[in-house]
């Protein structure tokens, strides 16, 4: 691994880019309308650069995101400081494993992710799983396994969690082989300080395709997720279902053109004010008033 051990006891700084230039919430970009528009270009989404699954921790100072570099998806983050956005660090990354889709827990206190590392850390690489590392004074832990309630011997992928603790993720755990295709939305409570044995969403968010990639609301009234079906717009549209007052979930609809497109839409965010929804689309993250969300319910 390219973390100094103990893991991410120290930062690797990886840009010269002048992301300390970027001041005020969201880097201080230009707020979006209700037309998606590329998040900070030439400082989070550059040209010839490959970027995706990002996200804001709860209080704002905090941006995680993937980043291919050498063909090996890293996460990296960047932090407000005073009122200036530090240059972004390496907080995962690996010449050998992958990691990416990064999320905190509702405490902050755990960095969630995916990745394919062998579970001591040094044999071959794995199906994805998804890990958590523990923030520490001086840095976070040695990456953890999630455990066999969320994890099988197939692929978890992009996980997101409510108020209490309740994580929200994919798996192709019931298929017959890793390389399926036929992901499914599951969700599992955190109870006792651990996850409960997860369950599986009904046919009103799932399908005989690929659901995967799910964001859920605190509240769990809806959820956002990125599917591959023959009625879509393109290679991969987000898809929304929201609850009604029975508590049941509805059968989820296309989020429509003002995100969709003909290319691939996917790891779906809403900041914690409820102000913005953040998505990637092939290689560069975008976001766009989460006003649009309301219109859909």
């Amino acid at each position: 691994m390219k973390i100094t051990p103990p893991i991410c006891l120290l930062f690797v700084a990886i840009s010269t880019m002048t992301c300390r230039q970027q001041t005020g919430p969201y880097m201080g970009q230009e707020s979006p309308g209700r037309e998606a528009k590329l998040f900070a270009p030439g400082v989070v989404s550059k040209e010839g650069r490959y970027e995706y699954g990002s996200y804001f921790s709860n209080d704002g100072k905090e941006f995680y995101y993937a980043v291919i570099i050498n063909g090996k998806p890293q996460i990296w983050v960047s932090r407000l400081e005073d009122t200036r956005w530090t240059d972004p660090e390496v907080v995962l990354a690996s010449d050998k494993y992958e990691y990416n889709d990064p999320f905190l827990s509702p405490d902050g206190k755990r960095l969630f992710f995916i990745s394919d590392r062998a579970l001591d850390g040094q044999g071959d690489k794995k199906d994805f799983d998804i890990w958590y590392v523990e923030r520490k004074d001086n840095g976070w832990s040695e990456p953890i396994s999630s455990g066999p309630a969320i994890n099988t011997d197939k692929n978890e992928y992009y996980m997101s969690f409510t108020t209490d603790g309740t994580m929200y993720f994919s798996s192709n755990g019931e298929g017959e082989s890793p390389a399926n295709k036929n992901y499914n939305i599951r969700f599992a409570k955190f109870s006792g300080g651990q996850f409960q044995p997860s369950q599986k969403l009904g046919d009103s968010v799932n399908s005989e395709y690929y659901e995967a990639d799910v964001f859920v609301s605190p509240d769990e009234q809806y959820v956002i997720f990125c599917a591959e079906r023959p009625d879509g717009m393109g290679q991969g549209d987000l898809y929304i279902s929201f609850k009604d007052e029975q508590g049941q979930w509805q059968k989820a609809k296309n989020m429509g053109k003002a995100i969709n497109t003909d290319k691939y839409e996917f790891c779906p965010f809403v900041s914690s004010d409820g102000k913005y929804l953040f998505f990637s689309r092939d290689g560069d993250i975008f976001w766009i008033s989460a006003e649009l969300i309301h219109t859909l319910n």
